[in-house]
């Protein structure tokens, strides 16, 4: 099953991040029976499971569910399980002597009434009068009971590589935008200074057209009152932070889904609070593009476990 996975992943990851969409398929022979086992899975918040077999293996469904609980933690599961058989197999009998019966009782009312009909019409009735057609139950064996857990098991198994290989996929896809999202973040770095100089020079600017006099030391405090407002280390060293804290969950944590959303979250109110600092045309189109990687992050971390 290991080869579905990227060697690259194995090696440098201590977890394995997965996906909640996959398919596995298994099957599993017994006496004159092949036991085929289909599962499915989708995204879900919680372990939405669905169940359907013949009804002869219904007193396996505990353990079989039991099973899909301890591997699958999450995802809208679907389990389909069927039966053939190389053999032509009934368990219903039909007592002869009331078929015979109740064809006589049912052939004498006809001739009573005037009515002809054929025996081949008079057949489906008979049979589905009372006690004609007996259904004996069946016992499913231990081997067969075994063989339908091991196809199971399998596929289940099956799942899960799907859902690693699937995960490798999206963890790439999401740390590489968590580096872009850094690389934008170095970018706002250059206009920084830029825009405090502009935003002294254009207040400088303000006060001439108003042509009144000024305390210099006064309005120099009030502009770098006003500049500190709109600094953004705080943000950048925190988000920093984030990303930093991203990888390290995607690198050593399984099901890490919900976390990575809540460090999402977090890096979406410090590039929130850039945005809204930034009072700058260069700056405000970095928050974008970090906007924009982010979405796409939120939108893909929905898809692991």
């Amino acid at each position: 099953m290991n080869l579905f996975v990227p060697l690259f992943f194995r090696n440098n990851h201590k977890a394995m991040i997965k996906s909640m969409t996959g398919f596995g398929k298994a099957e599993a022979l017994c006496e004159n029976k092949k036991i085929v086992a289909e599962i499915r899975s989708l995204n879900s918040k919680q372990l939405d499971l669905s169940v359907k077999m013949p009804a002869l293996y219904r007193e396996a469904e505990f353990e079989i569910r039991n099973m899909l609980n301890k591997s699958l933690q999450r995802g809208k599961v679907e389990l389909y399980v069927t039966v053939e058989t190389t053999e032509v197999a009934t368990a219903a009998t039909i007592d002869k002597r009331l078929f015979r019966a109740y064809l006589c009782q049912l052939n004498d009312a006809l001739t009573y009434s005037g009515i002809d009909a054929s025996y081949d019409a008079l057949v489906p009735t008979i049979v589905k009068m009372p006690n004609v057609l007996a259904t004996e139950s069946i016992a499913v064996s231990d081997e067969e009971r075994s063989a339908l857990l091991k196809a199971v098991s399998e596929a289940v198994e099956r799942l899960n590589a799907f859902r690693e290989q699937e995960g490798a996929v999206l963890i790439a896809d999401l740390l590489g935008r968590v580096e872009r999202i850094e690389e934008y973040k170095n970018a706002v770095t250059p206009f920084e200074k830029a825009r405090t100089e502009a935003i002294r020079n254009r207040i400088r600017e303000n006060i001439e057209k108003l042509q009144i006099e000024v305390d210099n030391n006064r309005l120099e405090q009030e502009m770098i009152f006003y500049i500190e407002k709109l600094d953004i280390t705080e943000e950048k060293v925190r988000l920093q932070n984030h990303c930093k804290y991203f990888r390290e969950v995607a690198a050593t944590e399984e099901c890490a889904g919900r976390k990575l959303g809540f460090i999402a979250q977090e890096m979406g109110r410090e590039i929130n609070t850039m945005g809204s600092k930034s009072n700058d045309a260069d700056m405000q189109v970095l928050v974008v593009k970090m906007k924009d990687e982010l979405e796409k992050i939120k939108e893909q971390v929905l898809n692991i476990l």
